[in-house]
């Protein structure tokens, strides 16, 4: 039997509609309390659910009212000193150099190549186990898990937009495969 995943993106913070770099404990905005509660899981997903540790997912979870389990491996990239800083609170060259290399992270936090090892280990773990598992966790984390599952090049899965709530399905049956991105 294959092994199934939907990875979930967390539900909308007030920096991920205005642009920023979101911080471990940046909680939803009001929009993003009410769209998580309207957002349904298939229920083959609702058995087996982990969570990253970020305030964000958390409360996505709840507003959909679901029990999961933490889970350090689906945590956000760590934007170092700029986590919960808005775009416009960073210098102008600092925030430029980030933008010509985004996958080199922010200064004092993790890289994206960081993320993949972190989440590549974590779907190495459980491509073994056979059923569905539902993951809420974040956009550069479910990026990070792409380029590890299908051998897709970091900069490459920074074209992807992956909106607040969309859902990525994959499934291992000998390999990793992409079985669909819905917005939400």
């Amino acid at each position: 039997m294959a092994t199934s995943i939907l990875l979930l993106c967390a539900a909308s913070t007030k920096l991920s509609r205005s642009g920023g770099f979101p911080g471990p404990a940046d909680p939803l905005d009001e929009p993003g309390v009410q769209a998580a509660a309207a957002c349904q899981l298939p229920s083959r997903y609702t058995a087996e659910l982990r969570c990253s540790p970020a305030q964000s997912a958390r409360e996505t979870a709840t507003a959909m009212g679901l029990t999961t389990r933490i889970d350090p491996a689906l945590a956000d990239i760590d934007h170092g000193h700029w986590a919960g800083c808005a775009f416009d609170e960073i210098a102008p060259d600092a925030l430029a150099s980030w933008l010509a290399d985004p996958a080199g992270g922010a200064p004092g936090g993790e890289t994206m190549a960081q993320v993949q090892a972190r989440v590549g280990a974590w779907l190495d773990d459980i491509a073994a186990a056979s059923g569905a598992i539902c993951a809420v966790t974040h956009s550069m984390t479910i990026r990070a898990a792409l380029a590890h599952a299908l051998g897709l090049p970091l900069p490459a899965t920074l074209a992807i937009d992956l909106a607040p709530l969309s859902r990525t399905m994959l499934s291992f049956n000998g390999r990793w495969r992409l079985q669909s991105l819905i917005p939400n």
